[in-house]
């Protein structure tokens, strides 16, 4: 075959944009494009979140989420600071409401320490110290959580990689992917092209484009919206920094929190519903495919027992601002629904399994360096939801260190 590129990488979020930055560093002179379907970069998951550099508190420890959200915070900063990218280090707040939510936090302070985490215990008088307007019982200052420009930071990663040589071609969708020995041919919606390896980092389409690849991921993506609202210009002095309750065990987010961004709006959200659509940011936006592809799934149904609960409460605060007003103001009593102005949505690509679990780290498929056996030529990554944008950078190098393998065992 002759190739046109030695690898191609699906997908211009930050996931893909970092996987691209981190090839051309750590191989220069390799022949390199990225394809994005949409007109530009970090359109979807990357340019709709809520620009929070996350600590690592919540993971497991030893997980990938814990590693990469922890070294990549701190390479985050870094990386902002010498490209004068805006950001700052706020630290957050997670505040315990009620008694049930107190052994839970007791729990979250020890598995921060467990991720070597700096984390300080309050009381009352502390949670006020921090945040005046905010009520609680109890609470725990994460020193290490930030805030910054993402969609900034994936156009650095696609300037440097292009500045290396790299090609970034938006507006190509990839539409079939047929795997040889001795490469991969590609067809797009502007040709068809050749590559030795195949790297995926399609987001909210990684499991369709490991399906067209011939691999059988073994997960769906369920797409779940998260909607926002944002403080009145004249009320976001209620809101100093980042403020989260205690995460419920038995649901998959983190609830509704209050979020300063980097540049001054409050962001209050998100909750978490089912999506119509895997780009569906609105009720009104409906996918007939997706939507089929999702009720189809035996995980999706096996998700909707195992949550109903809270799913139905998340669509009360869905479909009535007052909900949604009501439970904010458990951490925020002086907030109103008058305070409240609608923002954008954004959809989590969470990766769920048959059996209706819901990954709870990154997954990485296709080509493994540590087995021989795994199928050559093609790279995925099947679940790069938060803290994705904060652990872009170590995600970015362990996607390209499978991809150099994979072209060296391919050959």
């Amino acid at each position: 075959m002759a190739y046109d590129f030695d690898v191609l990488v699906v997908g211009g979020g930050i996931v893909g944009l970092a996987t691209a930055y981190a090839l051309t560093r750590a191989r220069p002179g390799l022949r390199l494009a990225v394809l994005e379907k949409e007109p530009g970069f970090a359109a979807h998951q990357t340019g709709r979140n809520s620009g929070v550099i996350h600590s690592g508190v919540y993971y497991r420890p030893g997980s990938y989420k814990a590693r990469f959200a922890v070294a990549g915070a701190a390479e985050l900063v870094a990386f902002c600071r010498e490209h004068g990218i805006p950001y700052e280090v706020t630290g957050k707040l997670i505040v315990a409401t009620d008694d049930a939510e107190l052994p839970r936090l007791a729990a979250l302070a020890e598995r921060g320490r467990a991720n070597g985490i700096p984390v300080a215990e309050l009381d009352r008088a502390g949670i006020a110290c921090h945040e005046p307007e905010v009520r609680g019982l109890a609470g725990l200052h994460v020193g290490t959580t930030g805030i910054c420009d993402f969609p900034a930071v994936a156009t650095t990663y696609a300037r440097l990689a292009r500045e290396a040589g790299a090609e970034l071609r938006t507006g190509c969708e990839l539409r079939a992917v047929a795997r040889r020995a001795d490469g991969v041919t590609v067809r797009t919606s502007t040709g068809e092209l050749r590559c030795r390896v195949l790297v995926n980092c399609a987001g909210l389409h990684s499991d369709r484009i490991a399906r067209l690849a011939g691999d059988d991921p073994g997960v769906r993506i369920v797409p779940f919206r998260g909607e926002y609202y944002e403080l009145a210009k004249e009320r976001r002095e209620l809101v100093r920094g980042l403020v989260y309750p205690v995460p419920d065990p038995a649901f998959p987010f983190l609830g509704v929190h209050l979020t300063r961004g980097i540049h001054g709006d409050v962001h209050v959200g998100p909750n978490a519903v089912p999506a119509l659509a895997r780009e569906g940011y609105g009720w009104r936006t409906v996918d007939p495919r997706d939507l089929a592809g999702t009720l189809a799934f035996p995980g999706t149904w096996r998700i909707a027992r195992r949550h109903w609960r809270q799913e139905v409460g998340e669509l009360h605060r869905s479909l009535s601002k007052r909900a949604f007003t009501t439970a904010v103001r458990r951490l925020l009593p002086a907030v109103t629904a008058d305070d409240l102005v609608p923002a954008a949505a954004g959809v989590r690509a969470q990766a769920v399994a048959r059996d209706g679990s819901l990954l709870d780290d990154f997954a990485f498929a296709g080509f493994d360096p540590d087995d021989p056996r795994s199928p050559r030529r093609l790279v995925h990554v099947l679940n790069a939801p938060s803290p994705a944008a904060t652990a872009s950078l170590p995600i970015g190098r362990e996607v390209a260190r499978r991809a150099l393998a994979a072209l060296e065992a391919g050959g």
